[in-house]
């Protein structure tokens, strides 16, 4: 209900699928690097990870991944 705690499994629950939608984030971004499009061709591994994790990629990751539990959420409750 509305404005009850979230027990502790909840909350490992949340965290669990937030951190991985972020996973998902980080990872398509690091896949997109080394594309033909991508600036990693030519690049090394590191090089790519340096480029895309930065404060505003997190941000993102994060937001999305938030955004990500509260759909997962209505769709438990929906079905």
């Amino acid at each position: 209900m509305a404005g009850e705690r979230p027990t502790q499994k909840e909350a490992a629950r949340a965290l669990v699928e937030v951190a991985f939608i972020v996973f998902l984030f980080y990872s398509n971004l690091l896949m997109s690097e080394f594309t033909r499009s991508g600036a990693g061709r030519g690049h090394s591994l590191e090089w790519a990870i340096r480029d895309v994790v930065t404060p505003e990629n997190l941000l993102i990751g994060i937001i999305a991944g938030l955004i990500g539990h509260l759909v997962f959420q209505f769709l438990r409750g929906r079905f």
